[in-house]
């Protein structure tokens, strides 16, 4: 089982930054992506940003140029810097990882609990 905790969630003032954490535990093989996604009242949910194992990015457009994903494989963690921040920001975020228990397993995702940002004046 992987457990999935995220930190750093908060209100920030339009224009400002927030650096959300995220981490992983428990017993796996590897962890093969690690993402951040979130959902803002009455909307879908939405992939924001993920790293792969071998260091690719993928960021939503709208956040692209504003946040950074970075990761820590040795402690496998992983985490989101938001700068700029806008309202729309405003979601639960949720931390992801793609991880597998055994070699040669299908990679499944384990969700975090989520994290509240919100972005207001």
């Amino acid at each position: 089982q992987v457990q999935v905790m995220e930190s750093g969630g908060g209100v920030a003032q339009p224009g400002g930054s927030l650096r959300l954490s995220c981490a992983a535990s428990g017993s796996f093989f590897c962890i093969w992506v690690m993402a951040l996604h979130r959902q803002a009242p009455g909307k879908q949910r939405e992939l924001v940003a993920r790293v792969t194992s071998d260091g690719n990015t993928y960021y939503l457009d709208s956040v692209k140029g504003r946040f950074t994903i970075s990761s820590d494989s040795g402690k496998n963690s992983w985490f989101l810097q938001m700068n700029s921040l806008k309202p729309e920001d405003t979601a639960v975020y949720y931390c992801v990882a793609e991880a597998t228990m055994t070699k040669g397993e299908i990679p499944y995702d384990y969700w975090g609990q989520g994290t509240q940002v919100t972005v207001s004046s």
